[in-house]
């Protein structure tokens, strides 16, 4: 069924070449197009070339090339004729669709003054598969909650580690409620539809029976509509970036809600040096840094921290409850 949603999104070559993979979609990542390029995937951690007759690959000989006309035909299935119905979407650079995929485009942006209005000449799509591991973030817990609540907790992270699928399921957790405390109310603010992977206003993935999504809203302005309309205890947003999300998160703590967060990285350090981030760590704003690294799979945890720097677990060191 899951390969089925896949295939579909694609015209009739690109679509052959993907069913003769019979891949185990659990392992599939990413498929990038780019016009007048190999069609590449993301599998098992690795880049891979897609063969005509269904091979993966690091060759080139007899690899699947994107034409023009096979992006064309991408955007027709993804937007299913509209492209209109997914103006907002596109002016942002993604389409989520239907299972909580997303559809990330480039081409040649509109532009409305200094914003810009929409995309055109499509000649880049990256379909980016959501990947539900329930249960991922069950060791992670026993660090991430002191005295019967949440600490605010901070994911550190270099791209394509898992911190998105790591944040998701302790969002469920938390929410559903576990061995280690009862379950809170938590807001979620999905600026680029990843977390819960919404499609018409319908989570794709299992965010726990006590959370309120904002999709497609910037961090900053939905964290304060979550506090102000929907009581939260606990807030979770991915990937902090701005100084407008810096100026939100102080007023999410103040109003005494717990915040989980992600942000790229490989370590606290590399945090400190980032000026809009560097004072929330001096001021001991986030209780544990969770440290993520892809040396064997994906979401593997590396290194948890508290506050003041006490290394809580380390994975080369084994210390820690974890090991």
């Amino acid at each position: 069924m899951r390969e089925k949603e896949i295939t579909r999104l694609f015209p009739a070559k690109i679509r052959a070449a993907l069913e003769r993979s019979r891949f185990d979609m659990e392992q599939l990542y990413e498929i990038r197009l780019r016009v007048n390029a190999p069609l590449i995937l993301i599998y098992g951690g690795k880049e891979y070339f897609l063969t005509n007759d269904g091979r993966l690959t690091k060759e080139m000989q007899n690899v699947c090339l994107v034409q023009a006309e096979d992006l064309r035909e991408t955007m027709e299935y993804v937007s299913n004729y509209s492209m209109y119905a997914f103006e907002e979407e596109i002016r942002q650079g993604f389409i989520t669709i239907q299972g909580g995929h997303r559809v990330g485009i480039a081409g040649k942006t509109v532009l409305d003054g200094d914003k810009i209005k929409s995309l055109k000449y499509i000649s880049y799509i990256n379909l980016r598969l959501s990947h539900q591991i329930k249960g991922c973030a069950t060791p992670i817990l026993p660090y991430i909650i002191k005295k019967n609540n949440v600490c605010h907790t901070l994911i550190i992270s270099p791209p394509m580690c898992g911190k998105t699928t790591l944040l998701r399921d302790l969002i469920r957790q938390i929410s559903d409620g576990n061995g280690y405390l009862p379950g809170k109310s938590v807001g979620v603010v999905d600026e680029r539809s990843e977390i819960a992977g919404s499609y018409q206003g319908i989570p794709q993935n299992d965010l726990g029976i006590r959370t309120d999504i904002l999709d497609c809203c910037p961090k900053a302005e939905g964290m304060m509509m979550l506090i102000r309309s929907m009581s939260p205890e606990v807030i979770a947003v991915d990937e902090l970036g701005d100084y407008e999300d810096i100026h939100a998160i102080e007023s999410v703590i103040h109003c005494g809600c717990k915040l989980l967060a992600t942000v790229h990285g490989s370590s606290v350090d590399d945090i400190k040096r980032k000026p809009l981030l560097q004072r929330l760590v001096q001021e001991k704003i986030f209780e544990r840094y969770i440290i993520l690294q892809n040396k064997d799979k994906a979401g593997r945890v590396k290194a948890i921290f508290d506050e003041r720097g006490t290394c809580l677990y380390d994975r080369v060191l084994k210390k820690g409850i974890l090991c």
